[in-house]
């Protein structure tokens, strides 16, 4: 019984620790690249948009070292899931009004979303995931983030841009503090990601638990936080768009990168488990996000509709239903 509070408590810290070096990591390379004078946009685009994956992305990559590569799919089909039904659902429930969706966002991004999972969903069919099936996701996300860069999005809120700008203005150089910090933070980073797997892994071998339903369930769910947490304030804030966009940014990412980066390090098993239950969830999940979506604008009663959705998939997966 120690023994298992131990690596739950070690999974709980490394989580934690993963979560806010990425957070260091991030602001700290924003901040170098606005003082290379990198665009803010470009910055907003890669730095931040990959900043937020960073816990997905290094946790799986530790995974595959650790030969847990079940923890990879499971990372990613948790998140996505996660992402949909519990950060949109809490996100549409928290909203002083309805979240409303730009029409930018369901032209391109929707579309990328929903062909990123049916790419996933074909890549992982066969029980296997190749090399030559991980560089055609590379592809994916290099076409995504070609796209971003090239349309601009084109939306209305430019308040994170500005505050970039303003930030450059009043910036005098680069600090060897902001050099340091992205240093620790990837010291950290590395700390965090290597002690989440390791604690996955006595965790399921204590409990008789699948690797593959740990990382589906809390490693997904924990990785998930700062989606939650940017996604709640900007949906309470009145920005629904940001909040909309950074969940589907974040899914593409997760299809695409999370699932594509770890198999240069190794082939990635897939658990039947995981195709028989956790994909099917995955693609219902996308598939009401897209449905849900035509209407431009997503209500409250919907987001306690996906809220639901969550709690029916992890009861499921604990045999508790």
């Amino acid at each position: 019984m120690s023994e298992l509070l131990i690596w739950i408590a070690a999974f709980i810290a490394s989580i934690v620790i993963l979560i806010k070096s990425s957070d260091y990591f991030t602001d700290s390379a924003e901040k170098i690249g606005i003082s290379l004078k990198l665009p803010a946009f470009i910055i907003g685009v890669t730095i931040v948009s990959i900043g937020t994956s960073l816990p997905e992305l290094v946790s799986s990559i530790f995974a595959i070292l650790r030969g847990s590569s079940e923890i990879v799919i499971g990372n990613v089909i948790g998140s996505n899931i996660a992402n949909i039904f519990l950060v949109l659902g809490v996100a549409a429930i928290v909203a002083k009004k309805t979240i409303k969706i730009d029409f930018e966002l369901l032209h391109v991004d929707l579309p990328l979303l929903v062909g990123s999972a049916f790419l996933l969903t074909l890549t992982i069919w066969d029980g296997i995931f190749t090399l030559p099936e991980a560089i055609l996701c590379i592809l994916g996300i290099i076409i995504y983030l070609l796209y971003t860069l090239s349309s601009e999005r084109k939306h209305k809120d430019t308040e994170i841009e500005k505050e970039m700008e303003s930030e450059l203005k009043n910036k005098k150089g680069l600090s060897w503090k902001t050099i340091a910090v992205l240093i620790l933070s990837a010291v950290f980073i590395y700390l965090g990601a290597k002690y989440t797997i390791e604690s996955v892994i006595q965790l399921s071998s204590i409990l008789n638990i699948g690797k593959e339903v740990i990382a589906v369930t809390a490693v997904a769910l924990g990785t998930s936080l700062p989606e939650l947490f940017v996604t709640i304030t900007a949906a309470r804030k009145g920005k629904s768009e940001m909040a909309v966009g950074n969940i589907l940014g974040s899914n593409i990412f997760n299809s695409f990168a999370v699932m594509g980066v770890p198999a240069f390090f190794g082939t990635l098993i897939i658990p039947q488990n995981i195709l028989l239950f956790s994909l099917p969830v995955m693609i219902i999940a996308t598939l009401l996000f897209f449905f849900m979506t035509q209407e431009k604008q997503i209500s409250k009663w919907e987001g306690y509709l996906l809220l639901l959705f969550y709690i029916f998939f992890v009861g499921k997966l604990f045999s508790l239903f």
